[in-house]
């Protein structure tokens, strides 16, 4: 199957006001005409395709709120109520917990927020004193569900799950959502695709997924735990040109997610091994209807390694992923495929021009149905280009289709 690129821009430093970061952890969506990305430290908005975006600052553009904005922030259009949600990760204030911030902004009024803020503690008892971090956002038919690890200090804690109407987030009124939380697994991930369940994913060990389920019409999670071939984690490697290892703070958490066509898919940074000799992309496909694994179709390379993969289903079940690659004779790049019969279609947006002298890149990308044709896909990448300094992170919106 042959995957077409529709769009592949990259923004200018005018449009991120060099807010960049060689972690820096973008997200996109788009609705028609309208486009908004996310990234450490940015927001960027355009209303005509791409053709102009204008930098948002996200520190300035909602009251300050805990310990500040920083950093984390994902970004979601929703086709069902015709609304923008933007999620904004806030620093710790003195009682050492932090807030995330949930804006809203309908499309009619593109660019106008209103918003919800959310205590790590919540009240809790317990959780005093505890901060979120790392979050991941999708949504089913009728709920937005939110992801966060909990720390107390820099001991994790627990991970939880968040679970909210989409119907009240459209209209602004009084907002009641459940939380749940495990102690089990951490950084959950939501998977991306059609449906009224929300299916989750975690590893519970090197050669074993938990994956979880919430449906729209139920209060409770269940789940299952699912065997797959054995991978390897540890310290991760990919010498690039200068000997740089671009994979220097990779880790093996679950960053890419779909649901689809009936099957559950689940992505994530596996380390070289006697069968790979370089870090690769771990897949396992997985029946959604009784949790058996399908096929483990990896994204592997001979000549540099694959990383940090984020993964979604089209209308029609179909998936897609975006993902970098780098080490021996590239400096990191930006790469997006699709499902092609047994394996992925793949193409570069853009080839990195150097590689980050911290020797760390990261952590994580977005994938998400394009609006209003869904079964197209949009998805955010980076690269350095031109120099090493942080300013050369040029952050590239892509959308593409089979």
């Amino acid at each position: 199957m042959a995957l077409t690129l529709l769009k592949n821009q990259g923004l200018s430093d005018a449009q991120t006001s060099t807010s960049t970061s060689n972690i820096c952890e973008p997200s996109t969506a788009a609705n028609g005409s309208q486009q908004f990305m996310t990234g450490n430290w940015f927001a960027s908005s355009s209303a005509n395709l791409g053709t102009n975006w204008s930098y948002i600052s996200p520190y300035t553009r909602f009251p300050a709120a805990a310990g500040g904005f920083c950093c984390d922030q994902l970004v979601l259009f929703n086709p069902k109520y015709k609304i923008w949600i933007w999620l904004l990760q806030y620093s710790q204030g003195a009682n050492g917990e932090n807030i995330f911030r949930l804006a809203i902004s309908r499309e009619a009024s593109f660019g106008t927020w209103y918003w919800w803020d959310f205590a790590s503690s919540g009240g809790l008892a317990g959780w005093a004193a505890n901060w979120l971090d790392y979050p991941d956002m999708a949504f089913t038919t009728e709920q937005l569900f939110i992801t966060f690890n909990m720390f107390k200090g820099n001991a994790w804690q627990r991970a939880v799950v968040f679970r909210m109407p989409l119907a009240t987030l459209a209209s602004g009124g009084a907002l009641g959502y459940q939380r749940w939380a495990t102690t089990s697994n951490g950084s959950i991930r939501l998977c991306r695709g059609p449906g009224t369940v929300m299916y989750m994913g975690s590893h519970n060990s090197a050669s074993q997924l938990r994956v979880f389920n919430w449906p729209d019409a139920s209060l409770n999670i269940s789940w299952n735990d699912v065997n797959v071939r054995s991978w390897l984690g540890g310290a991760y490697s990919a010498t690039g040109p200068g000997g740089i290892n671009w994979l220097g703070r990779t880790d093996s958490r679950i960053t890419g997610a779909w649901m689809g066509a009936g099957v559950l898919g689940f992505m994530w940074t596996a380390n070289r091994d006697g069968s790979h000799a370089l870090p690769y992309i771990r897949v396992a496909r997985i029946n959604a209807s009784n949790r058996t694994l399908l096929s483990e179709p990896d994204i592997w390379s001979t000549t540099a390694a694959w990383a940090y993969p984020a993964a979604a289903a089209n209308s029609a079940g179909a998936a897609a992923f975006t993902a970098f690659y780098g080490g021996g004779n590239f400096h990191p790049s930006h790469v997006v495929g699709l499902q092609s019969g047994g394996g992925w279609a793949t193409t570069f947006t853009k080839v990195g021009t150097h590689s980050p002298p911290q020797q760390s890149w990261g952590d994580y990308l977005s994938c998400t149905p394009y609006h209003p044709d869904g079964t197209q896909w949009v998805a955010s990448g980076y690269t350095l280009q031109g120099g090493t300094n942080r300013t050369n992170i040029e952050p590239r919106f892509v959308h593409f289709k089979a």
